[in-house]
């Protein structure tokens, strides 16, 4: 008979092929973390009889609290880690009063009870941690935008390459029936050829100036800023109002835009006549209105950008109008958002249903195919698909390199507005054409100590 020690370990080789250890993911910060609690009582045990998954998550402040809560039916949560330590105090007793509390995150990977990792920290910190976490062998869920830069994402899905890890992106309108079906029947060509998008993300807040004030005494600002520059704090720099500086996110169009520029480029995929339209646009032509308030927010105020894809596909992204996505072909339009799915093509499938062989599409590098196992299917849940595909061993519906595609599209967007002009972009080679200025905005320089190793 198998001793529950030896299937702890035959389950930890299955989740980590590649034997790849955290050593040298990530350079070590600044200051001297420290571990909130240690009683990991029976640590090394398996938690059931069916040996459960161990779940950490590492950002727990709303977010990062739901995509847990979703995890839960499929493991134990035997870690947390926030840099808050009010926000983590609160997460572990949602989540039984058992986990292990950590503020740093590479304390948290050295665990051997962790098998899934899920990041729902603000934008800036999430390649850094999720590639710490597929160096160190976990599967991951990771928050949308993928990336806070370029670059960023491109190392995120080099790493991915490299050890096989399985992540899922938290892009979970893939996972809603009226995103899909909007994509299937595009594919299918219920549109005839596809001739523009319209996304509307809705309007960012205008703020600022922001008073400076010492931070709270239960939260770690410096680990907290991270890779970013260091700034002095204030409360609407923190949380949830993060997303309105470019230190650490990128306003409505990386947040809602993530969500929407996903779902029409995996549209827009198959409409490509040379075969790159899933790759990105040929022209980003972004303009916004920037409110310039001194120790404000950052991000523009109101914005409208407008983008050509392989096959003289247009797409507008703007702030005004209904939020969601609007479809325009040669035989109609199909508009759609989280409670709608709507046009004389989705009034017709009544009597004309989309043939069963239609519903392929699929993760991997955005192509129509079916998953290899035949039965994962990500139409009802988001979470679930994740760790059916961990124990699958393939890429879940949202992964990263399309996720990849999908966030670089905004922040080429971004890039365009801040610099108030038309950029060209090479969707093969991932590079700005002609345009050094432009190209320098592709990355970031992290803070001295927090640099991403990948």
């Amino acid at each position: 008979m198998t001793s529950k020690k030896s299937e702890h370990l035959s389950r930890r080789r299955f989740l980590s092929q590649a034997g790849l250890g955290l050593a040298g993911a990530c350079a070590a910060p600044s200051i001297a973390p420290y571990l909130f609690t240690a009683d990991a009582e029976d640590r090394g045990k398996p938690r059931s009889k069916n040996d459960r998954l161990g779940i950490a998550a590492v950002g727990l402040r709303y977010q990062g609290s739901v995509i847990t809560e979703k995890a839960v039916p499929y493991g134990d949560v035997v870690a947390l880690c926030d840099v808050d330590r009010q926000v983590a105090e609160k997460a572990r007793e949602q989540f039984g009063g058992k986990a292990v509390l950590f503020e740093d995150y590479r304390k948290l990977l050295e665990r051997p009870d962790v098998d899934v990792v899920l990041i729902g920290t603000p934008d800036h910190w999430h390649v850094p941690i999720a590639a710490a976490a597929c160096r160190a062998g976990k599967a991951v869920y990771c928050e949308k935008p993928v990336s806070l830069t370029v670059d960023e994402g491109k190392l995120l899905t080099k790493v991915v390459r490299e050890t096989g890890a399985i992540v899922q992106v938290g892009s979970w309108q893939r996972s809603d029936h009226r995103f899909r079906t909007a994509c299937e029947m595009i594919r299918a060509g219920r549109l005839g050829k596809l001739q523009r998008v319209t996304v509307t993300l809705g309007e960012n807040p205008r703020g600022g100036p922001f008073a400076s004030v010492p931070p709270p005494a239960h939260l770690n600002w410096d680990l907290w800023q991270g890779p970013a520059p260091t700034a002095q704090y204030c409360s609407e720099r923190c949380h949830y109002t993060f997303r309105w500086w470019f230190d650490y996110a990128g306003g409505q169009m990386t947040d809602w835009g993530a969500h929407h520029v996903d779902i029409a480029q995996w549209a827009i995929g198959s409409q490509s006549a040379d075969g790159v339209g899933h790759s990105g646009p040929l022209e980003i032509d972004g303009r916004g209105e920037f409110a310039n308030a001194p120790g404000g927010y950052t991000v523009p105020t109101s914005f409208s950008v407008k983008l050509r894809y392989p096959g003289d596909v247009e797409l507008t992204i703007g702030d005004t109008g209904r939020n969601g996505i609007l479809f325009e072909g040669e035989k109609g339009r199909i508009f759609v958002n989280r409670g709608t799915l709507a046009g004389s093509p989705v009034d017709a499938l009544k009597d004309d249903p989309l043939p069963r062989e239609s519903f392929k599409l699929y993760a991997h590098d955005n192509l129509t195919r079916p998953p290899r196992e035949g039965k994962l299917d990500s139409i009802i849940n988001h979470m679930g698909n994740f760790f059916d595909c961990v124990k699958a061993r393939q890429q879940p519906i949202s992964d990263v390199a399309s996720q990849h595609r999908s966030a670089t599209t905004c922040h080429l967007a971004n890039i365009s507005m801040r610099l108030k002009r038309k950029i060209t972009w090479d969707p093969r080679r991932e590079a700005i054409v002609g345009d050094e200025e432009a190209s320098r905005m592709l990355r970031r320089q992290p803070r001295a100590g927090f640099e991403i190793q990948g």
